[in-house]
């Protein structure tokens, strides 16, 4: 059965599992955490990123036996393909920010089948937002719909980044922000993506996101007509990491001339 088929079904179990998750994840707040690292000091997981992403992936089994998972910690499945119906997912976005700050985090889980976006969820956790799409079926906060993204140019818009574009693309950060109203800095993709989809941004790019960070917004952004490429202009990859911009149709092109003018 197709995935749009039963999106209904779909949609209320992964609402009601998301914020279970957000629930497990507030309840840690007094806690001490156990902190690892990963790539490096800034790619941190804790023991609470671990116990969602092991929570969702047992009511998946449960109710969805069969599917395959892709989750950030590893607790999924290998992949060299992505046929078939898989569930990405993303336990705590922007761990750094839960740690440090308990605040501008989010859940991230997406449905895809054979490649094909079908559903994404974004849970805004500390702001209780809830975005969420199907493909051909439009985007939604909090249930209410949103409009399609007004096509912006870059100067007419705030555009965020991420912290490794920072560091690694000096240049690029100045251009961008001349040519833009300004640049913010969230630290968190899934929020960042939600709000370019919202309108309160026109653009992010980012230097490395892997498919987790991706794969839920990137359904979200093409229900309101931003454009969601590569960099380079050229298709997303979720199996592997993508430098990426998700932006309005204008202000993408134009982001693209910055990144060819600085090249």
């Amino acid at each position: 059965m197709n995935v749009l088929n039963q999106f209904i079904e779909r949609t209320q179990l992964i609402q009601e599992w998301i914020y279970d998750a957000a629930k497990l994840i507030k309840s840690s707040f007094e806690e001490n955490l156990d902190i690892q690292q990963k790539s490096n000091r800034n790619d941190l997981v804790t023991n609470i990123d671990k116990a969602v992403e092991k929570q969702f992936i047992e009511k998946i089994h449960q109710f969805f036996p069969g599917e395959r998972i892709m989750g950030e910690e590893g607790f999924g499945d290998e992949f060299q393909n992505l046929d078939g119906i898989v569930w990405i997912i993303d336990p705590i976005d922007g761990t750094l920010n839960f740690i440090k700050q308990q605040y501008d985090f989010a859940i991230m889980v997406a449905v895809y089948e054979d490649g094909i976006g079908q559903a994404g969820f974004i849970y805004d956790v500390m702001q209780d937002k809830m975005y969420s799409a199907h493909k051909g079926k439009g985007a939604y906060c909090n249930k209410k719909k949103l409009p399609p993204v007004k096509d912006l140019s870059l100067k007419e818009g705030l555009v965020a980044i991420s912290s490794a574009l920072m560091s690694k693309e000096e240049g690029l950060a100045r251009l961008v922000g001349r040519a833009s109203s300004g640049v913010r800095l969230i630290g968190s993709a899934g929020i960042e993506t939600a709000h370019v989809a919202s309108g309160q941004l026109i653009g992010y790019i980012a230097a490395s996101l892997a498919p987790w960070d991706i794969a839920a917004g990137k359904i979200i952004a093409e229900e309101v007509g931003l454009i969601y490429t590569k960099m380079n202009g050229s298709s997303i990859d979720l199996l592997q990491k993508n430098p990426s911009l998700v932006a309005t149709p204008t202000a993408h092109k134009e982001i693209i001339m910055l990144l060819n003018t600085k090249k």
